[in-house]
């Protein structure tokens, strides 16, 4: 009896501290990025991020690479339900920045945005966006607008070009009532924050393209209905040089899987007097530029087989295009600039472990701000110097993991079962054999999104706490083209789902996965394909953990615009499809997480699943969090979603 409490205490003691060194971990990946957003100023001497304050707050900091180096925090916001997303340079010392937030408007969220500038040393602090105060008749501008241009006037900085949603008001001095509504553009100083029209509100208008240079040159107008839902269709116009007339540029449908058909404008290169824009070749999204001469005429700039061309490379006050890239096993990159190219090349090479360089603003003077980072480090921010060629590092995108060893992320291909062969990453535990593990399948988010190969919190936590960890791109992810991407992840749910749980399969056929320990855990879509792989095989997971799940399709319909209505689709599928109407199927322990200011996915979602899994008799946990949205950005929440996981994977698995 002394030998057998001996070995219990020693047993509960070795599972205590696996415990304390799981929460200590999961404290560590949990933390938000220690950089949110970066940015150069114009002429190359500061940066500003954005950085976590507390739990939820934010602090804007701004670094004098010309004096002392040291950062300083000049705007602090504490938790709370306002969010600071990001700031930019609009002179060398005042920046325009975006706050965020969520409206309980009578029990629909809506996301607000707001801009506002400030001084580099945080004084003269004004709003930018337009007002919409006690005059204000019937209608909310959800969006504060956003910047177009950052030099609306060459020669005179601080003057940018913002969209506005004007609202109809009733003029309280004089008693007019002024009935102009839609979506326009203003000129806006960001110092004085004097500002005219330059763009008179059009009703149906969706999108304004400026040239960089202060001249609004294209603009999309979506049709509404008569339910106030925008229609699948976005017709562009344009202006020639030196012209205020609209003529016709493209057409772009929006089909019901979502995806597009025409040219997509994006971008305008005004020294060459074209529009860099997305259009279909051979079932893939290609780069394409047209002439904004009236001719039409349009050219090829980038195309692979099999995949989708789909990041446009912008950089500086002038948003110059200067490359594109597309993801195969990893993100690609085509300069089109020589200098950037060669440049690119050279650092990829030079940079300890060889990381993936990415470009993410310039100075006036070409300084370039750039992040260096891969799969096992989260990366670092550099500013380069051509003129000296001098490679500063400046800040490390999250300073709690310095030291923390990571799993490798490996391009697979597993089979399905019809034969297709399926693209993954699989990432193993550091020093692993990659044989007789703990296993999770985690689907990605979307449906139309994709993974890629690079840093990832959520994967390597995981990887970190022992378990082998595999990342399907099953068929309905987005970046492949049109045939892989099939009727999108809801309406062809059968494919994609099946795909996920062959993914499964792949990990115990294998000798990865250790029999009787294969988990699948999801974010949003992912979530939802985490729940609904135990709808088609009871049998495969022994453990569900689904965050930000959409667990039933019809009330999603119900709470989608006309365009979400045509992306679920309708029918039988809808209801086999959810895995709240199928919850009597589920075998495997459900936990799941969500916070309750989601604009994404209203928390209803995770609490009609909870209610159906309890009146199946089924074993399921739903946590909460007050005032989070569909990112929980909060290092408390996050760090709960680790730890609880862990530990909820680890007892359903019985290690």
């Amino acid at each position: 009896m002394m030998g057998l409490s001996a070995a219990s205490l020693s047993g509960a003691g070795r599972a205590l501290a696996q415990a304390d060194e799981g929460t200590v971990i999961a404290a560590k990946f949990g933390a938000l990025e220690s950089v949110r957003q970066i940015s150069l100023s114009t002429d190359g001497s500061k940066i500003a991020y954005v950085a976590p304050q507390g739990d939820g707050g934010a602090r804007l900091m701004v670094v004098d690479l010309a004096g002392d180096g040291v950062p300083k925090a000049v705007l602090a916001q504490r938790p709370g339900p306002e969010t600071l997303r990001s700031c930019s340079w609009a002179t060398a010392t005042r920046l325009v920045c975006r706050n965020t937030t969520v409206y309980d408007y009578g029990g629909y969220l809506l996301p607000i945005s707001r801009l506002f500038a400030l001084d580099s040393d945080g004084g003269n602090v004004q709003r930018v966006s337009a007002g919409t105060g006690s005059d204000t008749l019937g209608s909310v501008a959800l969006t504060g607008g956003s910047v177009i241009d950052w030099a609306a006037v060459p020669g005179k900085p601080g003057r940018i070009l913002v969209t506005r949603f004007f609202v109809p008001q009733q003029a309280s001095q004089v008693g007019i009532k002024r009935d102009v509504t839609g979506f326009g553009v203003e000129e806006v100083d960001v110092t004085s924050l004097s500002r005219h029209t330059v763009e008179r509100p059009v009703a149906e208008a969706s999108e304004y393209i400026s040239d960089g240079h202060g001249n609004v040159r294209i603009m999309g107008v979506q049709p509404i209905d008569g339910n106030g839902d925008r229609r699948g269709q976005v017709t562009y116009s344009f202006r020639q040089p030196g012209s205020r007339e609209w003529q016709s540029l493209s057409k772009v449908r929006l089909d019901a899987s979502g995806r597009e058909d025409g040219f997509n404008p994006l971008a305008i290169d005004a020294a060459r007097n074209v529009v860099y824009g997305w259009q279909a070749l051979n079932g893939a999204q290609a780069l394409y530029t047209m002439a904004l001469d009236g001719s039409g005429k349009q050219e090829l700039v980038l195309a692979r087989d099999g995949v989708d061309v789909d990041g446009l490379i912008q950089i500086g006050r002038d948003q110059r295009v200067v490359g594109a890239s597309y993801a195969t096993d990893r993100r690609m990159v085509e300069f089109f600039d020589p200098a950037l190219k060669k440049l690119g090349a050279g650092l990829g090479k030079a940079l300890p472990g060889q990381p993936s360089v990415a470009f993410m603003d310039a100075s006036d003077d070409g300084k370039l701000l750039l992040l260096a980072s891969s799969d096992v480090d989260p990366g670092t921010f550099y500013r380069y110097d051509p003129a000296t060629r001098q490679l500063a590092p400046l800040l490390p995108v999250r300073a709690e993991l310095a030291g923390v060893t990571m799993g490798t992320m490996k391009s697979v291909t597993y089979p399905a079962a019809d034969g297709t062969m399926i693209p993954a990453y699989l990432t193993l535990p550091p020093g692993s054999s990659g044989k007789n593990l703990p296993a999770i399948v985690m689907p990605h988010g979307g449906p139309s999104s994709r993974d890629e190969w690079g840093f990832d919190w959520l994967v390597q936590f995981f990887a970190v706490r022992g378990y082998a960890v595999l990342q399907p791109n099953f068929r309905g992810s987005a970046g492949y083209g049109s045939d892989w991407y099939q009727r999108n992840g809801f309406r062809s749910w059968r494919t994609a789902i099946g795909d996920v749980n062959d993914a499964g399969r792949w990990l115990t056929a294998q000798g990865i996965a250790a029999p009787g320990k294969l988990g699948i855990v999801g974010w949003s879509y992912g979530g939802y394909a985490a729940l609904q792989s135990s709808v088609l095989d009871p049998e495969l997971f022994k453990a569900i953990v689904a965050v930000a799940p959409v667990t039933d399709l019809q009330r999603l319909r119900v709470d989608s615009s006309k365009l979400g209505r045509d992306f679920i689709g309708e029918g039988p599928q809808v209801t086999e499809g959810s895995p709240a109407q199928n919850a009597g199927r589920i075998k495997a322990p459900v936990l799941l997480f969500h916070g309750d200011h989601d604009v994404n996915v209203d928390i209803a979602q995770s609490r009609i699943m909870e209610d159906k899994l309890r009146a199946a008799g089924k074993a399921v946990t739903l946590v909460t969090f007050p005032g989070l949205d569909h990112q929980l950005f909060s290092a408390a929440a996050r760090t709960r979603v680790l730890a609880e996981s862990d530990a909820f994977l680890r007892k359903a698995m019985g290690f």
